[in-house]
């Protein structure tokens, strides 16, 4: 028995040996993973330093004289800063007029695009009605068709208005959109039918299931259309230097045109003026980033 006992010792020693054999070797393939992919961080780091570069130049061509901006040799930190550039923007622009008008064209056309295109896409996506289809292939259609085909028609009908020069002018031609629709039309068609049909047995009509139902369930939609036509109407340019001619009624978009000139440019105030018209933008981007990617990532825009 003894015998048989010390023969038998090795063999419930080895797997022991083996454990710690492969616990050793699973403990050390992870650190080789991480040392090995510290490429992927100085790839990434190079890579947004580069979109970043042209933001970063913009504010060191801001800080910079004319003279410096436009020699051969770049200059990629000024000597001395000229802070005075940004005051020249308030001499050369009526910046703050502009301003307001690019923050009450923005929150009116967001805010129309949010209640006309939420209601127009529940109306395509959940009812149905006589010449549904065809509607919405118009509606559609409009998004094969560039904006500028149809600008003189819209400026006709501004014209007419006597909406020349005046914020109603600016602003009427963004209060609907069809990708508006098309969005919210998909966030409707995605949603479950059995909402509805448990909303109606309760007794629901159908604007209050659109209202108490569907739409905060379409907030991550809502919340992309929102971003998207932010952007659109602050950066809009063609169709405010259209429909106004006079400095004091044109966004900060447009504004800013009338800085460049035939004979010089004045790059630094120009320069300046454009970081000042970006900030807005940037910071509520800033404040919002979480919702921003949330609603992004959930509606699948890309």
């Amino acid at each position: 028995m003894t015998g048989t006992i010390a023969a038998r010792r090795p063999e419930t020693a080895a797997p022991t040996t083996t454990t710690t054999g492969i616990r050793s070797r699973s403990g050390v393939r992870p650190r080789r993973r991480q040392g090995s992919h510290w490429w992927i961080h100085v790839v990434l780091g190079v890579g947004g330093f580069v979109m970043a570069f042209p933001f970063l130049w913009q504010i060191i061509m801001s800080l910079s004289t004319n003279a410096q901006v436009q020699s051969v040799t770049p200059v990629f930190w000024p000597g001395e800063l000229q802070w005075q550039n940004y005051a020249q923007v308030f001499d050369r622009l009526p910046f703050l007029d502009q301003l307001a008008t690019s923050v009450w064209v923005t929150l009116i056309r967001t805010l129309a695009q949010i209640v006309l295109c939420t209601l127009a896409g529940y109306a395509f996506a959940r009812m149905r009605f006589r010449g549904r289809g065809l509607i919405l292939g118009i509606v559609l259609s409009i998004l094969l068709v560039p904006s500028q085909v149809y600008l003189i028609s819209q400026y006709q009908i501004v014209q007419g208005l006597g909406w020349l020069d005046t914020l109603a002018g600016i602003v009427a031609p963004g209060l609907f959109s069809a990708f508006g629709t098309f969005l919210m039309r998909t966030a409707f068609l995605n949603m479950p039918p059995e909402l509805e049909e448990a909303a109606r047995m309760d007794g629901a009509n159908p604007f209050q299931t659109f209202w108490r139902i569907m739409l905060p369930l379409a907030r991550p939609s809502i919340s992309v259309l929102a971003i998207t036509t932010v952007l659109w109407s602050w950066n809009e340019l063609l169709w405010p230097l259209v429909v106004s001619t006079r400095a004091e009624d044109m966004p900060l978009a447009a504004g800013l045109a009338t800085l460049s000139s035939d004979r010089t440019i004045d790059y630094p105030v120009l320069m300046a003026a454009s970081l000042m018209a970006m900030a807005p933008v940037l910071i509520m981007f800033v404040v919002l980033q979480r919702r921003v990617m949330d609603g992004l990532a959930s509606s699948g825009l890309k």
